[in-house]
């Protein structure tokens, strides 16, 4: 058993470029995050994958229809995909969130939000899914900050602890593989 997966945030939003925490809202990507969408469509061009997963947030679909919109590539939406609810803080500044973000690693957000515990547990779901559904085949996720993050935790063995206030560094996708040794079972 193995898939291998490839991460990449949705495109810049309209959001991103005021210094807004979206969460749960739609969010639309601006001018600038158009043309990064087809920029990552072009990256995936030559070893394209055998599916894209996305969120179900219009600015993570927005940008798998950019970029894989004329391939054929399936793009399948799966709400297990989406950011952290943050609760009352969605659409608020980006430093409102970021105070207090760390104190929401096992507790959800006020205002019926989220843990970054429980994006985590939906994102061990979904990928338990795909190791069993998806066997030898490279699948593209496009998706948010939260879910890279459960990415980081459950593929690759780091702490959300060390996560959820370290600085964001983009780069042009993160690779990690669903082999036979993972479990989709709770640590």
């Amino acid at each position: 058993m193995a898939v291998d997966l490839t991460y990449e945030t949705h495109s810049i939003t309209e959001d991103n470029e005021r210094g807004i925490a979206t969460g749960h809202l739609p969010g639309r990507l601006s001018g600038r995050g158009r043309e990064v969408a087809a920029e990552l469509g072009a990256r995936h061009r030559m070893r394209p994958p055998d599916a894209v997963f996305t969120s179900d947030l219009h600015r993570a679909v927005e940008t798998a229809a950019i970029a894989f919109g004329d391939t054929g590539i399936p793009v399948h939406q799966d709400q297990r995909l989406r950011e952290c609810d943050y609760g009352d803080l969605n659409g608020r500044p980006v430093s409102e969130l970021a105070a207090v973000r760390s104190a929401h690693i096992d507790r959800p957000f006020p205002g019926g939000g989220q843990s970054y515990r429980q994006v985590i547990d939906a994102t061990r779901e979904f990928l338990g899914e795909l190791a069993t559904d998806r066997d030898g085949q490279r699948i593209l996720i496009i998706a948010h900050s939260a879910n890279r993050w459960a990415l980081q935790v459950l593929l690759g063995g780091e702490r959300i602890e060390d996560l959820v206030d370290a600085p964001f560094q983009w780069q042009p996708g993160w690779r990690f593989r669903i082999d036979g040794q993972w479990s989709a079972a709770p640590r």
